[in-house]
């Protein structure tokens, strides 16, 4: 018989308030990662390496990241008396999601990545993600951390870019 085996770590939640309506900022979260959500499972079912990249490219956006999914809790939370929209946006890369897997493929848990877009009221919205390191990396392990740090880089200037303005 097999013991689960359960190691714990903390996540780390960040949260960028912004000006901009709710549809305001899912219009420019979408207009860098696309507004068609990219399969992965069409992708490069023969070739090596090198064919997937060539494939996989024209779907990232400017930020290196492209759409894989939107989960609108706002449609379904309303029927509880829950007046909110909330989206859930999964994003990424499996370019820059090889980086950390190689090192440790259990980091595949944590990419790609979820952002969660709020209504706040008032005209204002805000973007909130779990910092992916601090999720990927629960066992020392240099190059893993160095590369799912980087990945944090990029979502935060992504969360920058998209929840600034008005």
């Amino acid at each position: 018989m097999s013991h689960p085996h359960e190691t714990r770590f903390d996540g780390v939640r960040v949260r960028y308030d912004s000006a901009k309506s709710y549809d305001q900022l899912l219009v420019s979260l979408l207009a860098d990662i696309g507004e068609k959500p990219v399969s992965l499972d069409g992708l490069a079912t023969a070739g090596g390496w090198q064919s997937y990249e060539r494939q996989v490219e024209p779907h990232v956006g400017p930020s290196g990241f492209m759409l894989f999914k939107l989960i609108d809790h706002g449609a379904w939370i309303n029927k509880t008396g829950i007046d909110r929209k909330v989206m859930r946006v999964i994003l990424g890369n499996p370019l820059i999601a090889i980086t950390m897997l190689r090192h440790d493929v259990s980091a595949g848990l944590f990419a790609p990545v979820e952002v969660l877009l709020v209504d706040e009221g008032e005209g204002r919205s805000s973007l909130t993600y779990v910092k992916p390191s601090s999720l990927m990396v629960v066992e020392p392990n240099p190059e893993l951390h160095s590369a799912a740090e980087e990945l944090d880089a990029k979502v935060a200037a992504l969360a920058a870019k998209v929840a600034s303005g008005s």
